[in-house]
């Protein structure tokens, strides 16, 4: 499945928030894993701004700038892992679409990051 299906299934989800953006957790994407593997990409955020970003085969930090609904992701450096090359595509994607973000929403354990595409993310509940 490549992930302009991923981004074509993700329904957003209406711009008012139910309560803070919640820092401290992995929010890990709402998609099915890729062919061969069962890792998803997860975001993780802290209340300083610190993000931990590991997506289908890279993983590194950048940086998130949370104001009221508005969001700006900074894409670190990530290092890369051996994978398949739909996978690095989807990262690539990924990546891009990150950095697209412009807002955010909560609704129940729902995150959707606004931009020039959606993303869902799901809080991790273990």
């Amino acid at each position: 499945m490549s992930f302009a299906l991923v981004l074509a299934g993700a329904a957003a989800v209406p711009a008012t928030a139910q309560s803070g953006f919640p820092f401290d957790r992995d929010l890990v994407l709402d998609a099915r894993p890729m062919r061969g593997s069962k890792r998803l990409p997860v975001l993780a955020v802290s209340p300083d701004g610190q993000a931990q970003i590991d997506l289908w085969c890279k993983r590194g930090k950048g940086q998130a700038v949370i104001a009221g609904d508005t969001i700006t992701i900074v894409v670190g450096d990530l290092n890369d892992e051996p994978c398949t090359a739909e996978r690095a595509q989807a990262d690539e994607d990924m990546i891009a679409v990150l950095s697209q973000a412009t807002s955010w929403s909560l609704r129940d354990d729902v995150v959707t990051l606004n931009g020039a595409k959606p993303l869902r993310f799901r809080a991790a509940t273990n």
